[in-house]
């Protein structure tokens, strides 16, 4: 079994998933209550993945400080700091820009509480004339949120929305992002279901035979690509350690000249 998919640890496990003589329990919706929490594979352990702002997370245990649990988004199963979590909250709208703000009031000339990333979900409870009010009093830009109902129709332009952003592995957010993340946020915002890392992204969509298009995925191992065109993609990456453009024929030969071999795979959504 893949632990990242598997809702169960030692003690606890998700009613109809034990294993082995764990305590079977029905999960308890949360919601991410900071800008990007991270999703770990074990208390103080290694980044799985990161959650955003006002993003679902279903815990099954709350253990020493740590909520063991499930990502509402993908599946994907982790341990989350419980100072990290507030009680459920029903998200209305994202945002929409690669970045926005939180203000105590609706005035950009004063200063902002904190920052959000593109994905983040609020609940909008009033609208103001350039501002939305969100639970818990914050201000957030009209201009920089979109109706959760509206989703985008082309992942490549929310891929290349994060064009420039900081790489960082198992990143989820503009302020830093790997490979997966960005494939995984140019889907999701289109309405797409994608898991979180390159090796299940591969199983989405066909194998492509007949040249690159536009939305086309390229798999190495470890490592995903999305094209902008037939001749060029768009990838979160260690060597520009930025989400950047990139000739395809140039990246193909660049990342197997580095040792990480040829093309895997191929898909077409």
């Amino acid at each position: 079994m893949d632990r990242r998919l598997t809702p169960a640890n030692p003690r606890v496990a998700l009613s109809g998933h034990a294993t082995g003589g764990q305590a079977e329990v029905l999960p308890t919706r949360h919601t991410i209550s900071l800008p990007v929490a991270d999703l770990r594979r074990s208390p103080v352990g290694t980044r799985d993945r990161q959650l955003l702002w006002g993003e679902g997370f279903d815990v099954l245990e709350v253990r020493d400080g740590w909520a063991f649990g499930i990502a509402a988004r993908d599946g994907y199963v982790g341990y989350v700091e419980e100072a990290d979590l507030e009680p459920e909250l029903t998200p209305t709208h994202t945002i929409s820009a690669r970045a926005t703000h939180l203000y105590p009031r609706d005035d950009f000339k004063i200063e902002a509480v904190t920052s959000l990333s593109f994905g983040s979900r609020i609940k909008v409870v009033d609208e103001r004339h350039k501002f939305m009010e969100i639970e818990g009093g914050l201000f957030v830009p009209k201009a920089h949120v979109r109706p959760i109902g509206r989703p985008f129709s082309d992942p490549v332009t929310i891929a290349q929305i994060f064009f420039g952003t900081p790489y960082l592995w198992g990143g989820n957010s503009a302020f830093g992002i790997d490979c997966s993340g960005l494939v995984q946020a140019g889907l999701l915002a289109c309405g797409v279901l994608c898991p979180g890392d390159s090796d299940m992204q591969m199983g989405l969509g066909s194998d492509a035979t007949d040249g690159y298009q536009r939305g086309d995925l390229l798999f190495w191992k470890g490592h995903v690509a999305m094209c902008v065109d037939e001749e060029v993609l768009i990838h979160a990456n260690a060597h520009h350690m930025a989400v950047a453009y990139e000739p395809i024929a140039r990246a193909i030969a660049r990342i197997e000249a580095q040792g990480d071999g040829p093309v895997m795979a191929h898909r077409r959504l």
